[in-house]
This record gives structure tokens, sequence and C-alpha cells, in this order.
């Protein structure tokens, strides 16, 4: 261990420790100004609670939307040669880059009463979707599937194909091979994935208001409560839910980490 730290050059450890010093500190600044003396009682609000409890619902849920969706895209991308992939690929992690009220207006021309798909929707159906619950779950997992997709194509890419290749010689149909198979030797990137596009969820903001609003116990989720209290002056009120989102999140990645991504 000692010879590992002679050889680490001071040029890296001054600009590291800056790096991890920036990400720290607004993180300590938070837990400073937190009103500790009055916490339980913020806590034991309803509205509180009732954000909380659609937070966790809905990121959930668009995690769930985002395997059921990703894992196959994923697999496209990393398995299939088709004309135009480099496209699709792009098309994929455009949401990575673009910026979340863009894409909360690009759903609404999409699926809102009057959009591309919305208004077949809302003809035929009688289906609305933003400023919904629904309207959340698309929202968050419209920023969040990228997360998703880059995790588990990467994991395919890595993934040793001899094993898929000796399941197909033995006779083991394509769907088989794909769930018997693949998937066990991808099920760490699948996880991380799925840890990553959660906490993105969680965290979503700018799509989520543009297309669903700020309803409470129908479209408000944390972040949009924590924008809320902020804009009424509540400095105390936004810390304490700001540390609630902090402490699941941390709470949420460390254990799955641990459970899951160790093999990775």
């Amino acid at each position: 261990m000692s010879n590992r730290r002679r050889g680490v050059p001071l040029a890296l450890l001054v600009p590291a420790g800056l790096g991890l010093a920036f990400l720290v500190l607004p993180l300590i600044g938070l837990l400073a100004r937190t009103p500790w003396s009055s916490l339980l009682d913020r806590l034991a609000e309803p509205e509180v609670m009732t954000a909380l409890r659609l937070s966790l619902l809905t990121a959930t849920i668009a995690t769930g939307v985002c395997l059921l969706l990703g894992v196959p895209l994923a697999w496209l991308l990393a398995r299939v040669e088709f004309p135009g992939r480099r496209i699709v690929r792009a098309l994929v992690t455009v949401p990575l880059v673009l910026p979340p009220v863009v894409g909360g207006i690009a759903l609404l021309l999409a699926l809102g009463r009057r959009g591309l798909l919305g208004s077949w929707l809302d003809s035929t159906f009688g289906i609305t979707l933003p400023f919904t619950t629904a309207g959340v779950v698309i929202a968050e997992a419209f920023v969040a599937l990228p997360f998703l997709v880059i995790s588990v194509e990467g994991a395919l890419r890595g993934a040793d194909t001899r094993y898929e290749e000796a399941a197909a010689t033995l006779g083991a149909a394509p769907w088989t091979r794909f769930t018997h198979v693949t998937l066990p030797l991808v099920a760490p990137g699948i996880a991380a994935g799925a840890v990553l596009c959660w906490a993105r969820a969680l965290g979503e903001f700018g799509a989520t208001i543009t297309f669903a609003g700020n309803y409470p116990g129908i479209t408000q989720t944390m972040p949009l409560a924590v924008y809320q209290t902020m804009e009424s002056g509540d400095l105390e009120g936004a810390v304490v839910l700001s540390l609630i989102l902090l402490i699941v999140s941390v709470t949420i990645l460390a254990t799955l980490r641990d459970r899951w991504l160790t093999s990775a």
C-alpha cells in the first residue's frame, strides 16, 4: 500500500482533492443549514410525506418502464448490425444533453392533447397524459432511459459471447439464450443501469414541471416541492426537503451498490 501511495504524483492528487471538495462542500453546506431542532416537525407535515411517496412511486414505476423498454433497446444496439445504428444510438443519448425543460416541451408536442400522438389518444380512448401522475412517470422515464441503455449496452459489449454461442450450438432458441444466458451475464450492468435510472428519475424536475405541472398530491414530486418552498421564501423548509432527497438517494444507491454492483 505504501509503495502505491508513493507512486501517486502530487499533480494528480491536488486536482483530485479539489474535485472531491467541489462535490462534497455543497452537501456539507446543506447539512450545516439544516434546522435540526425542527426537523422532525417538518418531516411530519402531510405535504412532505405526500410528495415523498409520490416521488418514490413514480421513480420506481419509471424505472420499471425503462427496464421493459431499455434492455431490449440496449441489446439491439449492442448485438444487431443495421443501417443507421449510430444515428439511433445518438438519438437514445439526446435526453442526456437536452435541457429538461426542452424535453418537457417536446413531450407536450408529442403526447399533449394536441400533440402528434396525444390527440389520437384523447379522441380515441379519452386518455390525457399531461398534468397527471402518469405524465410524471413519462417525463421521468424520458430523461432516465438513456442511463439504463448506456449501462446495459456497455455490459453486453463486454460480455463473453462464447456462452451464447455454446447455448446456440446446443439448440437453445434465441429467446431462451437471451433469458437464460445473456441476462444473467449482464445482470450487474442491468442493476447498475437501474440504480442510475431510478436516481435520475427521483431527481427529475424540468421535464416534470413542464409536462406534468406542479399539483400537490398528483404531480408534485419532491424536487417540485423544493422549488415551490424556495419560491415561497421558506429556505428552512427547502433545506429539509432537499435533505430528505439526499438521504433517500444516498441510502438507496449505497445499498444497491453493495448488494448488486460489487461483482461488476
